[in-house]
């Protein structure tokens, strides 16, 4: 059961084998992921990891934390900020921000910030929390 107020984190260092990892699963090669030469020619000035590896955290953090195991997202919006380079230390937040009164349904705010503070995805989130406990139970 969660609650009003309630908050979690998760933290992670993004390296460049997740990158490859991430591409091998989804087939993003973007030469922003890999080519440094092409990279320094844009607005990054250097390699930047897939969007889906800084929302996968948020992931990790709602299917394992806050709300928890069982638990699946109904809808996201949220907005990346700042990019996220290979090497930077991301930490994802959530807040619950409202609860249903009759379903196991909660609010989230959502936001990831890199190891210097700077913010590089905000938004929120809508979750349904399925019930862990078996049959026997």
């Amino acid at each position: 059961m969660v609650h009003i107020g309630d908050k979690a984190s998760r933290t992670l260092t993004l390296t460049a084998d997740h990158v490859e990892s991430f591409a091998r699963l989804s087939g993003d090669y973007n030469p922003l992921h890999f080519d440094e030469a092409y990279a320094a020619t844009t607005p990054f000035g250097r390699l930047v990891v897939q969007g889906g590896l800084t929302t996968g955290l948020l992931h990790a953090l709602v299917a394992m934390d806050l709300p928890g195991p069982g638990t699946v997202f109904l809808s996201q919006n949220w907005r990346f900020t700042a990019p996220v380079y290979i090497g930077d230390t991301i930490t994802a937040e959530a807040c619950v921000l409202s609860t249903h009164a009759s379903k196991p349904v909660c609010h989230l705010e959502v936001t990831v910030k890199r190891q210097d503070g700077t913010m590089v995805l905000e938004g929120e989130a809508w979750c349904y929390t399925f019930s862990t406990r078996t049959q026997e139970e």
